[in-house]
């Protein structure tokens, strides 16, 4: 099997597919929710704990020295992050966990009992006139 074969049976199966979809999904998502966590969640903490802006917040190991930048840990920038984090692991587990209690509702529905076939159907017939015989 030649490798171009090989590579296009790879890319078109429907797996590769989903999960491009899921990829390009999840992105975006993450856009909205950087997007949430640091114009919408982040202000008001910050106001509450006294106008802190997390994302300035940093430790600066050496100062600027001529035309040397300043050496600095930006740990508000890690704190945003990980906020961002723990607000995309959230947002995923609540959405998973509403489409599995959804997927159990489904399985726990009752199914319709399937109309005998037509041996079935035979066989009975044959059972009741047996019955009758007696």
């Amino acid at each position: 099997m030649s490798m171009l074969k090989e590579f296009r049976e790879f890319a078109v199966k429907g797996n590769v597919v989903d999960m491009a979809v899921g990829i390009i999904i999840g992105a975006a998502f993450g856009k909205i929710i950087s997007s949430l966590v640091g114009d919408v969640v982040m202000p008001p903490i910050g106001v509450l704990l006294g106008g802190v802006d997390f994302s300035n917040l940093s430790i600066v190991v050496q100062e600027a020295v001529d035309k040397k930048p300043a050496v600095a840990i930006s740990y508000g920038k890690f704190l945003q992050t990980v906020i961002d984090f723990s607000i995309i692991a959230f947002a995923m587990f609540m959405a998973i966990k509403i489409m599995n209690s959804l997927k159990k509702k489904e399985e726990a529905a009752p199914a319709a009992p399937a109309a005998p076939t037509s041996q079935e159907l035979l066989l009975a017939e044959i059972r009741d006139l047996l019955k009758d015989k007696k």
